[in-house]
C-alpha cells in the first residue's frame, strides 16, 4: 500500500511542478461580453459529461447513501440519461500529526460504494485512493487582510492537513509568484504561509472618495451658480458677473478633477482585476493535466471585477471547470464593519443628489448619457462585494464562500470533507454537437431537505485544446469544426516564422477582414453604431493536435458620422507564438456576434530546424502596403519593422497591374561572420517551371547578426495567373530557400 502511494505522489508531483510557470503564458484578458448572465463554465471531455456532485442535508452533513435512481440530470432543461454512477470515497478524514485531537475525530469515516444508473453499463472499479491536491493562492491584500489570511492558512496546517495532501502555496501580485511548489511536507508549506503574510505587494489606492469630493463641490457651485441667476445675471454689475464666472470656472474644473480620479480608479481597479484573474487562470492550466478532483483555496478582500475584467473572470470559471478544479473562496477581510455594498451605495447617492439638484434647480448641464455612466459605474461598485463575485467563482465551480468570520477552521474541515467524499455522475449529451454555446447543468434528487453543490453547466467546445477556452472564444472555435466550413465574408489568413537566436520558433500570426463584413446595431440615444466579433487562430502539427491557440475580442464603438470609413477600412489581427520544428496548419476563424455570420480559413507555416551555428532564414513575406513608423516606434522588436516603416504582408488578395505596378517583397536573415552571402537568387516561378532567375546584392548584417532586405519585382510584362517567388541563399556549407505564391490580375 505505501508503494502505490508514493507511485501515485510522484506522479502527482511529476506534472505539479508545471505549475512554476511565468504568468506571461496566460494571453491578456479580452474586453467584455455584452451578456453579463451568459456563465461560461466546462467543456466537454470527449463525448461525455462527467460531474462531481456533493450533497449535503440541512444540518450541513454529507449525505453517502444515495444511489444512481436517486438523481436526475437536466441540460438545458432537457432530461439526461445517467450513463455511469460512482461513489468517489478517498477513505476517513485522517488528520495530519500536528492537526487537534478534536479534528481527527470529529468525522466518522465514510462507506463506499458504487452503483449505475438505469441502463447503465457495469460500475467501473472503485477509484484508486489518490492523495488530495490542493492550490492556496494569496491575493494582493492589505496589511490586515494578509494576516487575517495568514491566520485562516495556518488553521489548515494545524487542524485540516489530511495525511497525504499535496499542497502548493502561490501569491498573486502584478505577476504569480510560487512560494511552495506541490509537497506534502506540512512544515514547508507553513513556512510558505508565513513568507505570504510578510511579503509587500503592490498597494492601489482608491481614488472613489476623493473623486465624490470633487463632485460635492460641483454641486455646491451648481448651487451657488443657480442663486446668482446663472453666468448671465447681474449683466449691468461687472463685479456679480466676474464671480458667477468664477464659481462657473470652479465647477468645471471640479468635474474635470473627479472625472481624471474616477477614470484612475477604473483603470487601477481593471489592473487589480487581470493580475487577479490571469493568475488564477495560470495555476488552473496546470492543475488541468492532474486526474481526478482539484481543489483550489483563495484568500482574498474581493475581487475587482470591473466590466472590462468581466469576460476574463467568466474564463476563468470556464477553464476551472473543464480543469474539473473546484474553487473555494475565503474572504479575508474576516467579520467586516460595513457593508460590502458601502461603495455602492455611496455612488448612488452621490448620483442621485446631483441629479435631484439639476432638476430642481433646470440646471442641465450634465446630460441623461452622463447619469447613464453613473449607473453603469455603480454597477461596477457593486462587483466590488467580496461576497458577490467571490461567492460567485466559488459557487460556479462547486465550491462555497467562507465570509463573515475570524475563523477559518470550520471551512477547511468542509472542504476536506468535500474533497474525500463526492457523487460521480456521467452522461453523453443529447445534443452532442460542439456547438460552442453554453449549456446549463442542474441536478435533481428525489431526498427532500437536502443541498446539491455541483457545476452549473459547460461549454460545448471539442476536448483536444492546450490552452483553457475562453468565453468569448467558444462561439468562434465551434465554427473551425463545422463542415463545411463558413465562408460568409471575405477573411485572409498568414503565418510566418521569423527566426531569431534566442527565439528560433518565432512565429507571427495576421487575420484580416474588411470593415464592411460586420454587422453594426445603431444605439440612437448615444448616437454610435456597435460591433461585436472575435478572431481566433488555431494551430495545428501535423498530427492534427493543437499546440496553440491564439484570439482576441473586438467589441467595436463607431460615431455615426464615421460608420461609412470604418466599413471602408479593414481589421488586422496581430499576434505572436513559439512553436518548435515542424510544418503547421493555421486554422482562423472570424465571427460576428451580432449577425451570426462567419467565415473560416486555413493555411500553412514551416518552422525549419534551427541548430547552433547555421544561418535562420525567414518566410518570404509578399507586401501589400507600407506605412511610415511613430518616433516612438521606431527600433520596435515587430519583425515587421524595416527602418521607419511597418511592412504589412499580403495574405492572398491577387495583385492588380493597374493599382499595384510592382511586387515588393521582404526577408530577414540572421548568421555569424561569413554565414549569410553577400547576394541571394530570386527566381520567378509558374508551377515548377522557373521563368527567371535574378541575382540580388544583400546588405550587411547589423550588430546582431540580422540581414534585413526588402525590394521589388515589376508586373507589367507578367500575364494574369499564379506565380511562385522563390529566395535562394547559398552560404558555401548550405543552401537556404524560401518561397510564397502570388496571383497576378489585371
Amino acid at each position: 500500500m505505501m508503494m502505490k502511494r508514493h507511485t501515485a505522489l510522484l506522479a502527482f508531483l511529476a506534472v505539479a511542478w508545471s505549475l512554476a510557470v511565468s504568468p506571461g503564458a496566460v494571453a491578456q484578458a479580452p474586453p467584455p461580453s455584452a451578456d453579463d448572465e451568459a456563465i461560461p463554465v466546462f467543456g466537454v471531455e470527449s463525448t461525455v459529461v462527467l460531474l462531481d456532485v456533493v450533497v449535503r442535508d440541512k444540518k450541513g452533513r454529507l449525505v453517502k447513501d444515495l444511489q444512481a435512481s436517486d438523481f436526475e440530470v437536466f441540460e438545458n432543461g432537457e432530461p439526461q440519461t445517467i450513463a455511469d454512477f460512482q461513489v468517489v470515497d478517498r477513505g476517513p478524514l485522517h488528520f495530519s500529526p500536528s492537526s487537534s485531537p478534536e479534528a481527527a475525530s470529529a468525522t466518522p469515516a465514510p462507506s463506499t460504494t458504487a452503483a449505475t444508473g438505469p441502463g447503465a453499463a457495469e460500475p467501473a472499479a472503485a477509484p484508486q485512493a489518490e492523495p488530495g491536491v490542493i492550490a492556496f493562492i494569496f491575493d494582493r491584500m492589505s496589511t490586515r487582510g494578509r494576516d487575517m489570511a495568514h491566520q485562516a492558512a495556518r488553521a489548515y496546517t494545524t487542524q485540516g492537513h489530511m495525511e497525504g495532501d499535496v499542497v502548493g502555496v502561490f501569491m498573486l501580485d502584478q505577476t504569480l509568484h510560487t512560494l511552495q511548489t506541490f509537497t506534502t511536507d506540512i512544515e514547508a508549506v507553513g513556512a510558505a504561509f508565513d513568507r505570504a503574510a510578510a511579503q509587500g505587494q503592490t498597494q492601489f489606492a482608491s481614488t472613489r472618495d476623493e473623486a465624490r469630493e470633487h463632485q460635492a463641490d460641483a454641486r455646491a457651485a451648481e448651487a451657488a451658480l443657480s442663486a446668482m441667476g446663472g453666468t448671465g445675471a447681474g449683466a449691468g454689475d461687472a463685479s456679480a458677473q466676474a464671480a458667477a464666472a468664477n464659481v462657473a470656472v470652479q465647477r468645471t474644473f471640479a468635474l474635470i478633477e473627479a472625472n481624471m480620479l474616477n477614470s484612475f480608479d477604473r483603470l487601477e481597479r481593471d489592473q487589480q482585476g487581470f493580475a487577479s484573474t490571469n493568475g488564477l487562470m495560470a495555476v488552473v492550466n496546470g492543475l488541468r493535466a492532474l486526474p481526478g478532483r482539484k481543489t483550489i483555496v483563495f484568500f482574498s478582500e474581493g475581487l475587482t471585477i470591473g466590466s472590462s475584467v468581466l469576460d476574463q473572470f467568466r474564463s476563468v470559471i470556464a477553464a476551472a471547470n473543464r480543469a474539473n478544479v473546484t474553487m473555494y473562496a475565503i474572504d479575508a477581510g474576516g467579520l467586516r464593519t460595513e457593508s460590502g455594498t458601502r461603495e455602492a451605495r455611496a455612488e448612488l447617492v452621490s448620483n442621485a443628489q446631483q441629479r435631484f439638484r439639476q432638476e430642481s434647480q433646470g440646471f442641465t448641464q450634465l446630460s441623461d448619457g452622463a447619469m447613464m455612466q453613473g449607473v453603469e459605474r455603480t454597477e461596477d461598485m457593486i462587483r466590488l462585494n467580496p461576497q458577490i463575485m467571490l461567492g460567485r467563482l466559488a459557487d460556479e465551480t462547486g465550491g462555497f464562500l467562507v465570509a463573515n468570520t475570524n475563523d477559518a477552521t470550520k471551512g477547511f474541515r468542509r472542504i476536506q470533507e468535500e474533497m474525500r467524499f463526492y457523487y460521480l455522475l456521467s452522461y453523453v449529451p443529447t445534443d452532442g454537437r460542439y456547438d460552442g454555446r453554453f449549456r446549463t447543468i442542474s441536478v435533481k434528487t428525489a431526498r427532500p431537505g437536502v443541498e446539491i453543490y455541483t457545476r452549473k453547466g459547460y461549454l460545448a467546445v471539442p476536448p483536444d485544446t492546450v490552452v483553457p477556452v475562453r468565453a468569448h472564444e467558444a462561439p468562434a472555435i465551434a465554427q473551425l469544426d463545422r463542415d463545411p466550413a463558413p465562408d460568409d465574408f471575405a477573411l485572409y489568413a498568414s503565418a510566418l516564422s521569423f527566426p531569431q537566436p534566442q527565439r528560433p520558433g518565432r512565429v507571427p500570426v495576421l487575420v484580416e477582414l474588411k470593415g464592411d463584413a460586420l454587422t453594426y446595431t445603431l444605439d440612437e440615444d448615444k448616437g454610435e453604431y456597435t460591433a461585436d466579433f472575435t478572431i481566433v487562430a488555431r494551430l495545428r502539427n501535423d498530427q492534427g493536435q493543437e499546440v496553440d491557440r491564439l484570439s482576441r475580442r473586438y467589441p467595436l464603438t463607431v460615431p455615426k458620422d464615421s460608420l461609412d470609413k470604418v466599413r471602408q477600412g479593414s481589421i488586422l489581427f496581430f499576434q505572436e507564438t513559439d512553436l518548435p520544428p515542424g510544418r503547421y496548419t493555421l486554422e482562423a476563424a472570424a465571427h460576428d456576434a451580432v449577425g451570426d455570420h462567419a467565415s473560416v480559413r486555413r493555411t500553412s507555416v514551416e518552422v525549419p530546424p534551427s541548430p547552433e551555428g547555421a544561418m535562420r532564414l525567414s518566410s518570404l513575406v509578399l507586401l501589400e502596403k507600407v506605412e511610415k513608423l511613430s518616433p516612438s516606434e521606431v527600433g520596435g522588436d515587430n519583425p515587421l519593422y524595416y527602418g521607419e516603416t511597418i511592412l504589412y504582408p499580403n495574405m492572398g488578395e491577387p495583385y492588380h497591374k493597374s493599382v499595384t505596378p510592382t511586387l515588393g517583397f521582404y526577408f530577414t536573415a540572421y548568421g555569424a561572420g561569413d554565414e549569410i552571402p553577400g547576394q541571394a537568387t530570386i527566381e520567378l516561378l509558374q508551377g515548377e517551371q522557373v521563368l527567371a532567375k535574378l541575382p540580388t546584392p544583400l546588405p550587411h548584417a547589423d550588430g546582431s547578426g540580422r540581414l534585413q532586405h526588402a525590394a521589388s519585382l515589376p508586373l507589367q510584362n507578367l500575364p494574369p495567373g499564379e506565380y511562385g517567388l522563390r529566395i535562394v541563399l547559398d552560404s558555401g556549407s548550405a543552401s537556404y530557400a524560401r518561397q510564397a505564391r502570388f496571383v497576378v490580375a489585371e
